[in-house]
């Protein structure tokens, strides 16, 4: 995708390239904690992954997931005997490299880490780092100046481990030729979705599988030890917002940051980008003739898939936001001026259409933006000033939260039920060290406060129990109409499969079973289309020696998808170009650094214990 964008990169960006490998590198643990406990779910040259830190993971796979699909569907579900060993084993790779970074004796300095972070463009205002934005920042990643300074001491440096690896490989010649040549190759296919739920009517369930089924996953129907809490929170936001702001403060702020609200010219454009200089010219010639149609050749003929959905357009830009040459152009030209600019990317017919000058924004206009900034400063202010207060209040006087609310003017808020390892929304309370303290026995015997804890930047939580239930057994009586819709769910799935394996078997042979197909689409491994990961590589890899071709997919719970390739459309343009290079060499890559750990988890000493990788606390 054409993107001009790109000017500006986070200090960590060495670490989000490390997402595109096998694995990604979280927060790093010392390298030298060994130990033998008991709760070990796997063991990596004597240094444990233990039940909490590997529950931790398996939250945080689960809240992605949910994240993905809009919170439609329960990431519990996923938490399969086959997707727990999948992330042990993610685990295990990512410790035996910190292990070898360890053994290299790869560390960056506090120091160095510090002036990294005053020197990164993002911190800057005026040239100079803003202890504002780098505020924003981190309580953008819910983290704290300390954390985020000992993770980057090693991720920095492991990040450089990692890309050394992957950037050694070398791509043959003939093997980048074939790779984009497949790469570009497109097929027509047609879906017909055999759903499970038509199915439901035809299973009938007896009460003996429901009991053996329940027999048979004890496990699966613990009511694990919960709590239910009461909390207050202290944070420099809500402080803010009870801090009044005068006319007089807000006016001697607009003047002292007169240059601040300097907007300088903008620049509206829209494009076509194309690859060579002969189908830009044919263009703009035809533009000339009909400058109406403008959007409807973007939409038709431009090779930057975003700004070509919106006829071309792309939006407001200011000095440093494009390419060079692309900006060039674009700050001589007069509103609807069009020509064709080469850049990086390809050759641009480029049309400007609108203009703003530079200008000042009024007291008016940013008089609202001013007092919330200075209401955080004060909140900011009294929060440093208040936070020590409250959390002596909350251990000198253990039995209640109420003087301490009163004191702060907080709010006691209450939980419902939470658990020490779920996948919940905890809203304040989402902090492992927070949740330790609440099921500490302290906390739950004495009933007594728990320290006060920093979730977030400028922002502390205390809390304490109200009422504790131990883990316990479900009763079958409780889990046998849970039970009894899985079993009907799961049948029902395995009717649907075998009636959608028989149509393949029939279309393979040349019957047609009279099906009704969806409307053809075409898909690359470029252009998924919107087709799902595991079903575009069953199309790509499909033997299409033979047309049509047939594809069957099953879907644990969700029935049957057939597709079918009726076409096979061979890339235009077989020769890598620099994209398609980078690409593939990243390719080769990943390649490499699975090698490489495949490599260290060949030397090291990995025991994984199965026993406590199926316990679920």
């Amino acid at each position: 995708m054409f993107d001009f964008v790109t000017k500006n990169k986070r200090i960590v960006q060495v670490i989000l390239a490390l997402l595109t490998l096998p694995f990604a590198i979280w927060g790093i643990e010392s390298y030298t904690r060994f130990g033998g406990r008991g709760d070990a779910v796997a063991t990596v040259n004597g240094s444990d992954i233990t039940q909490r830190e590997f529950a931790e993971a398996m939250s945080a796979q689960q809240e992605r997931v949910r994240q993905m699909f809009g919170g439609r569907v329960d990431p519990r579900a996923l938490d399969t005997p086959e997707a727990r060993r999948a992330l042990v084993d993610q685990m295990i790779d990512r410790r035996v490299v910190v292990t070898e970074a360890a053994r290299r004796h790869l560390l960056m300095s506090r120091a160095a880490v510090i002036e990294a972070i005053t020197e990164a463009p993002e911190f800057q205002d005026g040239g100079k780092f803003s202890p504002d934005k780098y505020a924003a920042y981190l309580a953008g990643r819910n983290t704290t100046d300390q954390r985020y300074v000992q993770e980057l001491q090693t991720d920095l440096p492991l990040g450089r481990l990692v890309n050394s690896v992957g950037a050694s490989a070398i791509t043959p010649r003939a093997v980048a030729v074939r790779l984009v040549a497949l790469e570009g190759q497109k097929r027509e296919i047609a879906e017909l979705r055999i759903p499970a739920q038509p199915f439901l009517n035809q299973v009938t369930i007896d009460p003996a599988q429901v009991k053996a089924y329940y027999d048979s996953h004890l496990g699966d129907f613990e009511q694990p030890e919960r709590v239910r809490a009461e909390y207050v929170v202290l944070s420099a936001e809500q402080l803010a917002r009870q801090e009044q702001v005068s006319d007089a403060e807000i006016k001697a702020a607009y003047e002292s940051r007169a240059a601040q609200y300097q907007v300088d010219e903008e620049r509206r454009a829209s494009h076509i980008l194309v690859k060579t200089k002969a189908e830009a010219d044919k263009l703009l010639a035809e533009l000339k003739k009909s400058p109406g149609q403008f959007a409807e050749l973007a939409k038709k003929y431009s090779q930057d898939p975003g700004s070509a959905a919106k006829g071309g357009d792309l939006g407001w830009f200011g000095r440093g936001m494009m390419v060079k040459p692309f900006e060039e152009a674009a700050f001589k030209m007069k509103p609807n001026d069009m020509a064709v600019v080469q850049s990086e990317y390809g050759f641009h017919v480029l049309r400007l259409t609108g203009v703003q000058g530079a200008k000042s924004r009024g007291l008016d206009e940013v008089k609202k933006e001013i007092a919330m900034d200075l209401a955080r400063q004060k909140g900011a202010r009294k929060y440093a000033e208040a936070a020590e207060n409250f959390s002596n209040m909350v251990y000198e006087q253990p039995d209640s939260l109420k003087p301490v609310a009163e004191r702060f003017k907080l709010q006691v808020q209450t939980t419902g039920w939470v658990a020490r390892s779920q996948a919940q929304e905890l809203g304040a309370l989402d902090n492992p060290k927070l949740i330790a303290a609440l099921f500490s026995s302290d906390a739950i015997k004495n009933r007594r406060n728990t320290d006060a804890v920093e979730v977030a930047p400028n922002t502390l939580v205390a809390a304490r129990v109200i009422e504790y239930q131990p883990a316990a057994q479900r009763k079958f009586e409780e889990a046998k109409e849970e039970i009894g819709d899985l079993l009907r769910r799961r049948a029902a799935a395995d009717l649907a499969r075998k009636d959608g394996e028989a149509k393949l078997e029939r279309l393979r042979k040349g019957d047609d079973p009279g099906l009704k197909w969806a409307s053809p689409r075409t898909v690359s491994r470029r252009e998924a289309q919107g087709l799902p990961g595991d079903v575009l590589r069953r199309v790509v890899s499909a033997d299409v020696s033979k047309l049509p071709a047939y594809v069957g997919i099953a879907f644990p719970e969700g029935g049957y998808l057939l597709v079918r390739i009726s076409k096979v459309i061979e890339a235009d343009n077989k020769i890598p170009d620099q994209q398609a290079t980078q690409r593939i060499n990243q390719l080769y890559g990943t390649a490499q650094f699975q090698a490489y750990v495949a490599a260290l988890r060949a030397r090291a000493d990995i025991e994984v214990r199965q026993a406590a990788l199926t316990e679920k606390k």
